[in-house]
């Protein structure tokens, strides 16, 4: 799982490559308003909250469009508005946000909203607008589609974002989905029918347990059942997928032959309002950059988990979901320092990958800048450093006693903490030698008080077609200068100082 975060951390640092995302769906403007509770009316037995702030935020549709933004899409949004000051407000918000509100203006129709009121982080009432259904002419829908196929062209994936509220009427689906998959992009559904019929054709359909059991008839409560009726539902709709989001389950990520469940991260949570929206947001910027959908319901478990965490419907920033991830990995380092066989297992599978194998080894005890920065110089040869790491008992025959001053499994819990490494592996030679011979890397690299003559290995790297590089040092720092000063600072007189007691 490691190699993978760490793929999914550089790809969520470059703003998952700034992919143009396309959403369609019910569009919200939600409106919060928060209090405190101090008496009950007398008017009636109902709690009075006295206001104390006041928000709105994008919802529904725009939500999954602001979560898109957040975590670095260049994202496009269509759906309905009642060209009003609710929608004035709402493409205000979206702009400001970097996403393009393509909003049709249907007078007479309120721009659907929601409206919350809040005493702490309970919810004590909502208030929706909504308009009357049938309520969108069909000149409302020829505009929707219009602004919708424009932009399509030039989107990596759809988002289908069905709240009911008339917006993805089956024409509507029927017209993009066949568009989308014609030019081969992704169509993930956020469904809310009873039916999934509409879907069909669609790459995923991501529904919760709750919408699933109202698709397929079956019960809630009985998982087993539930899902192997969802997986009967691709092959005649012809889905390749269905991620169904389970609460503190997790995900169950459906295909027609397999089932595989992606555990929750789990989290206090404050509302759930929104979490969907983030789920289906990570899953298509995913499926647009070309990633394993297991992989990529791990990382949708983790932002559900940050959004859920916070009260009313907030969207991932790249920021939260970075940091949560790289405290993952920082957890698992242990998952980098490998004996040679399982890391010889690992390289064979970069390797099938297309990706080079960076070697390079040392004692690293008291770690310091210069070896940092070799490693970091290092790791820029190619796709994947592994370091080999002096035991012990080779440090102490390289170097002497009482070298080494750190032990081995602690040089390389810290090794493996670098996000420039790879994987760590022990050898108790003098030279790395056979690991090098066993490894067969790509690059062998050395700092830059050897010559490539003089670096064990080089010769039988340059006979597979591997190169050797040598980095330059960084003057005045080493383990022996450190270990000379720390000697010299203990040694130096202090002078006399008069304590009272």
């Amino acid at each position: 799982m490691i190699t993978e975060l760490r793929e999914i951390v550089a790809l969520i640092e470059s703003g998952w490559r700034r992919v143009p995302v396309l959403v369609v769906g019910d569009v919200m403007l939600d409106k919060y308003i928060w209090g405190e509770v101090e008496r009950i009316s007398p008017e009636a037995p109902v709690p009075v909250v006295r206001t104390s702030l006041q928000d709105e935020k994008p919802g529904g549709a725009a939500n999954v469009a602001m979560n898109l933004a957040g975590l670095g899409a260049c994202v496009s949004v269509c759906g309905f508005a009642g060209g009003d000051v609710e929608q004035e407000r709402l493409e205000s918000l979206l702009a400001d946000a970097g996403v393009e509100p393509l909003l049709t203006a249907v007078p007479g129709a309120p721009t659907t909203g929601k409206l919350r009121i809040l005493s702490g982080n309970q919810q004590m009432m909502r208030l929706d607008t909504e308009p009357p259904a049938p309520a969108y002419p069909a000149a409302a829908y020829d505009d929707l589609l219009r602004r919708a196929l424009a932009v399509l062209p030039t989107a990596a994936v759809v988002v289908l974002s069905d709240y009911a509220k008339g917006v993805l009427t089956e024409e509507v689906f029927q017209t993009l989905i066949p568009a989308a998959r014609s030019r081969n992009i992704p169509v993930l559904v956020d469904p809310k029918q009873r039916s999934f019929a509409r879907y069909r054709g669609a790459t995923a359909i991501c529904p919760n347990r709750k919408e699933l059991a109202m698709a397929t008839g079956e019960p809630a409560a009985d998982l087993d059942r539930l899902l192997a009726a969802g997986q009967a539902m691709l092959r005649p709709l012809q889905v390749e997928f269905m991620p169904v989001t389970l609460g503190e389950k997790g995900i169950a990520v459906l295909r027609p032959e397999s089932r595989r469940y992606v555990p929750a991260v789990v989290r206090q949570v404050y509302d759930v309002s929104g979490a969907g929206d983030t789920v289906i947001a990570v899953l298509a910027l995913a499926l647009a950059c070309g990633l394993d959908m297991e992989i990529a319901a791990h990382i949708a478990n983790v932002a559900a988990g940050i959004v859920v965490s916070k009260a009313g419907t907030v969207p991932i920033q790249r920021e939260e979901l970075l940091g949560a991830l790289s405290q993952e990995i920082a957890l698992h380092m242990d998952d980098k320092i490998l004996p040679l066989e399982p890391l010889l297992g690992r390289v064979a599978d970069w390797r099938a990958r297309g990706q080079r194998i960076v070697f390079t080894n040392g004692c690293f005890d008291l770690l310091h800048v210069g070896h940092i920065t070799l490693l970091e110089q290092a790791r820029c040869k190619g796709d994947r450093l592994i370091v080999g790491l002096n035991s012990d008992s080779s440090v102490r025959r390289v170097k002497g006693s009482p070298r080494p001053l750190v032990g081995e499994q602690e040089r390389a819990k810290v090794l493996a903490a670098l996000s420039a490494v790879d994987a760590v592996v022990l050898f108790d030679e003098s030279t790395p030698l056979k690991l090098i011979e066993a490894i067969r890397p790509d690059v062998l690299v050395k700092g830059g008080d050897y010559t490539e003559e003089n670096v064990v290995g080089a010769r039988e790297v340059r006979t597979w077609g591997g190169r050797v590089e040598t980095i330059p040092l960084l003057q005045g720092v080493s383990t022996t200068r450190l270990i000379a000063k720390s000697v010299a600072s203990v040694s130096q007189p202090r002078s006399a100082t008069a304590v009272a007691i």
